[in-house]
């Protein structure tokens, strides 16, 4: 394979020297940040994860500040979640939706005060739209990028470690809940939160200055906990139904079709730009939605393209991300699949690269 030229427009992040002592063997480009994906190997760290304590550089995790008096109203605009419930100190996932009610990113929102969100995004420039919005409908906010680096603890020791560095009262988080906590001298926003199911915390780091302190002092007190640098999953995601944007889902998909309209309160999200298209879905329903998929034979090979789910002659869905579970001993994968086709234990056929493997989908994900 090529390989990746790097340059100013690929940017580093606070953690980066430490990423790179551990080990770092493979990265992807998110947000227009180099975000690691393999460590010692994907099933090495898959068990690993499942086992102990990660620490994740998740900087590309960028945050789209709204502030000032419509900040609320803004926000709102967004989604088609209802947020008028939401106070401080919570984290909301939400999905962000355009004029047609597709999907442009699945971000985690914080809500800092009534005037201050940090929209904390997947892979999308959407701080442009959001930017756009607020010029458009001339609102009294202020958009911007704030030079916050998310740093991820993830694993079911999360919470020794965390209480290391942090003390014992970051361990009474309710989950998609936040508080200010010390270190360095500085307040630093901790959520219970993460890109996996394994349990664990996000750190918001404001400013770059403390980072490798940050990181350093969790590699030190996590000594015992057999703690190591990691990253977002692949097997681990794909069991635990975790959506990767631009992979599973894009602006062409609605928040229906993608398993999210739990997510959705269309019907009182008042002022969300996609809602009278969203209000006709939600009414009629999908034809299509993304479903777990049990793919016999041998480990798959990387998913580079969508992969066709056939019913015959016919063409029904697409795989668009897959790999092999140890620990379930199956590949497992998320597909879109057609109505017609989608119930649970329905046989299908996956037109995998190394050719056509049989298939069945799944009633819920593994984890």
């Amino acid at each position: 394979m090529a390989q990746l030229s790097l340059s100013r427009r690929l940017r580093r992040t606070p953690f980066t020297e430490g990423v790179l002592a551990a080990g770092v063997t493979g990265y992807t480009v998110y947000n227009h940040m180099l975000l690691p994906t393999v460590f010692r190997s994907v099933e090495e760290d898959y068990h690993h994860l499942k086992s102990a304590v990660q620490v994740w550089d998740v900087s590309c995790q960028r945050q789209v500040e709204v502030r000032g008096p419509d900040a609320g109203r803004l926000v709102q605009m967004l989604t088609p979640r209802d947020l008028r419930g939401m106070l401080p100190g919570q984290c909301y996932y939400m999905p962000i939706v355009d004029e047609t009610g597709g999907m442009l990113n699945d971000p985690v929102v914080v809500k800092l005060a009534e005037d201050r969100w940090w929209i904390s995004i997947a892979d999308s420039d959407l701080l442009y739209w959001v930017k756009g919005i607020a010029h458009g409908y001339r609102l009294d906010v202020l958009v911007d990028e704030p030079d916050v680096s998310p740093l991820a603890v993830q694993g079911p020791r999360a919470d020794d470690l965390m209480a290391e560095v942090f003390g014992d009262a970051v361990c009474d988080l309710r989950f998609f809940r936040f508080g200010l906590f010390g270190f360095g001298g500085r307040q630093m926003v901790v959520a219970r939160s993460g890109y996996s199911k394994q349990g664990g915390f996000e750190i918001y780091l404001e400013g770059g200055d403390l980072g490798m302190p940050l990181w350093n002092a969790l590699m030190e007190a996590g000594r015992s906990l057999d703690v190591r640098a990691g990253c977002p999953n692949l097997i681990e995601r794909i069991e635990s139904g975790l959506l990767s944007y631009g992979n599973d889902m894009t602006d062409d998909n609605t928040p229906h079709e993608c398993g999210l309209g739990r997510f959705c309160n269309t019907a009182t999200a008042i002022g969300c730009i996609g809602r009278d298209a969203l209000l006709r879905v939600a009414k009629e329903g999908p034809v299509q939605q993304i479903r777990p998929l049990a793919i016999s034979g041998a480990a798959v090979p990387a998913v580079e393209e969508f992969w066709p789910v056939m019913a015959g002659h016919r063409r029904v869905g697409r795989v668009s991300s897959a790999a092999f579970s140890p620990d379930f001993d199956v590949n497992v994968a998320i597909a879109m699949i057609r109505m017609t086709h989608w119930d649970p234990e329905t046989a299908l056929t996956v037109m995998a690269p190394d050719g056509p493997r049989e298939a069945q989908v799944q009633e819920r994900f593994w984890n």
